[in-house]
């Protein structure tokens, strides 16, 4: 049984561990990346201790590239300039 159903919406992408955080009891980090969200995985998990949350999430957001935008903050690109 998770420790709690958690909206995507709720969790923080990490750029550094490239993968939606939120915050475990123990102090560490509940992860899960996009590419188990694209495998339609639902289970963020503690590297710290043994607890785990259920990720609320629409799979057709991580289907292909559509939605993407609307889930992470957006970055600039740079551009080479002649």
């Amino acid at each position: 049984m998770s420790y709690d159903d958690v909206e995507i919406e709720d969790m923080e992408w990490n750029e550094e561990l490239q993968a939606y955080t939120f915050p475990c009891p123990c102090g560490d980090l509940f992860q899960i990346t996009r590419d188990d969200l694209r495998l339609g995985e639902d289970i963020a998990r503690c590297p710290s201790c043994s607890l785990y949350i259920t990720v609320i999430y629409s799979a057709e957001d991580f289907a292909g590239g559509a939605g993407k935008q609307s889930l992470e903050p957006s970055k600039q690109q740079p551009v080479a300039v002649a």
